[in-house]
């Protein structure tokens, strides 16, 4: 069993409360009355069992959760192979740079591309 605790009647979300994608995501599950517990990466930061983790429930290797597109990522690494643990590093000191929102319900787990993709789960 994981660190991530997951019920059938809630969607966890973890976002980034930088993010616009993730808050249209947010405003949506709330309109449709979506019960949604809200994780902030930036406030909760995420141990590296729960990075794997979550890459692990999307199917993803680790290095798949860093957009690498994000300015912070442009400003401090140069695009290379790293480790899996340095890959879950780089996200504990930029949480910035994962790829998310990221909602989880049950065993169902997705990476939201749009807002409207919520109601998938």
């Amino acid at each position: 069993m994981g660190e991530i605790a997951t019920s059938d009647r809630m969607i966890t979300l973890y976002y980034n409360s930088n993010s616009s994608r993730a808050r249209q995501t947010i405003a949506y599950a709330r309109a449709e009355g979506l019960p949604v517990q809200e994780i902030d990466l930036l406030k909760t930061p995420l141990t590296g069992t729960q990075i794997s983790e979550l890459a692990g429930r999307l199917g993803l290797e680790v290095r798949d959760l860093v957009n690498q597109e994000h300015p912070t990522y442009k400003n401090h690494f140069e695009p290379h192979e790293f480790s899996s643990e340095d890959w879950i590093k780089m996200i504990k000191k930029h949480p910035e740079i994962m790829k998310q929102p990221i909602a989880l319900r049950g065993d169902l787990t997705i990476l939201v591309e749009t807002p409207t993709d919520i109601i998938k789960i």
